[in-house]
This record gives C-alpha cells, structure tokens and sequence, in this order.
C-alpha cells in the first residue's frame, strides 16, 4: 500500500482493518479487501506464481532469487511462496522475498487472516512467531535456512528506490488501482523496473488500461492472460534483454 494526504491511517501507521464473512480483513482506508473473495491463495498461485514462470524457474537459478512485492498485507503471498519453496528447492539455492508496505499489520492480524487456508499453516505459524510487535523500518526475518524475508516499511517508491537488489520477480499486488492509484503510477514502475534484472519479470491481477501503459512505458513487454476466477484479464511481462 502507498500513501495518499486523504488516507485516514497515514497518521498512525497502522491501517484501520474490518472483519468480514469472518476472518477475510477488509481495509477502510482504500474501501478493498487485501486478497480475492474466491480464494486468494489459488489466486497467489495462479497470478503471482505462474505469471511469473514459478516454481520452474527456481529450478534454474543461481545463488539467491529475489522476489520483490508490492503490498505485504496478509502475508498471504509469502506464505504460499514460501509454501511451494520447499517443496521445490533442492539446498543450494535461497530464496530472498521483500515486500514493500506503508502499513503492516501487527502479528495477531496476520494470524487471524491467514487462518482460512490449513494449507499454509505451517507457514503461518512460521512467520507469526518471529513477526515484531512493532513492525517498523525494515522486517529481517530468517524464515528458515534457505528462506529470507524482509518487509521494506514506508512508502513504496521510496523504499524501492534506496535497495541496491536487483530482482528476478515482481508481484504487484497493491489494492486495486482504482483504490490506490498511486501505487501503480508511472514513478513506482520505473523504479522496480529498474531493479528488474535482464530477463526478470512481473505478474498482477491488474489490467487497468493506464496500469498496462506505465508497464509499457518504462520497458516491460506485456503479455494479457486469462485473469483468476472469472477475471477476464490478468498481466505479466519480462524485461528484455
């Protein structure tokens, strides 16, 4: 999430949060629940995963693969990342996941958020025991031996702007662009652009017709897929080399 004047939460750094259908956080703030009404860890996969050609290609990197993200939230997409990361790692490679958030929630928020999916428990409960009680500046956490996170807390664009990684992926996950247009401006894609390694790529369940052209303006090329769960579109795209 990115910052705006009008947002009532910028003076406390905490986002103002309503529960509904039970567990499924809703932001007042940006008038948008942080994941899909269907099944945001589907989603995770189907958008941020495939869209970006993982887990394959873990299977062929060096070193460290970073992944950067826009909008922590939940922690969903961590979770599910990480979930299908050890299931995929063979030991000698590591996985560097950053996310980039203006307001994180606190740990007892993430826990009852991530609930709904049994199926990243392990991993909810991985990432609630070491998260701060105040998270504040920048989240390090050690996941586990091959699986670092950090959450870059503050603007976004800032935030990327000041980090010397170069990155493989990008998930783009703010709330929706009519929401929080700020957060897929023309600035903020310049600069994860240009900390996109040759090569690297993005995916998001946006489509929005200005969303695609600052894609396109700062040098990605754009590919439209078949968006999640009745979404007719979705977007992914590479830097080329």
């Amino acid at each position: 999430m990115t910052h705006s004047e009008d947002n009532p939460a910028s003076a406390t750094g905490h986002t103002a949060l309503d529960w509904r259908d039970g567990d499924m956080p809703y932001s007042l703030a940006f008038g948008d629940h942080f994941y899909c009404q269907t099944d945001g860890r589907l989603e995770c996969g189907h958008v941020f995963l495939a869209g970006n050609g993982l887990p394959e290609r873990w299977l062929g990197s060096t070193e460290t693969f970073r992944i950067g993200e826009l909008g922590f939230g939940t922690g969903l997409n961590l979770c599910e990342t990480w979930r299908q990361w050890k299931l995929t790692r063979d030991g000698s490679r590591k996985l560097h996941f950053m996310s980039f958030e203006l307001y994180p929630m606190k740990g007892e928020e993430l826990d009852r958020a991530l609930s709904r999916w049994p199926e990243v428990d392990a991993e909810r409960q991985g990432l609630v025991a070491r998260w701060p009680d105040e998270p504040k500046g920048f989240v390090e956490i050690e996941l586990d031996e091959t699986t670092h996170l950090t959450v870059v807390c503050g603007d976004a664009l800032k935030g990327i702007s000041a980090r010397h990684e170069i990155f493989d992926a990008w998930f783009l996950d703010g709330f929706a662009p009519s929401r929080n247009p700020d957060m897929w401006s023309l600035e903020i894609m310049q600069a994860l652009f240009d900390k996109t390694r040759q090569g690297g790529s993005f995916a998001t369940y946006a489509a929005a017709g200005f969303v695609r052209r600052n894609l396109q303006a700062v040098g990605f090329d754009i590919e439209r897929r078949k968006g999640f769960a009745g979404k007719r579109e979705m977007l992914c795209g590479i830097k080329m080399g």
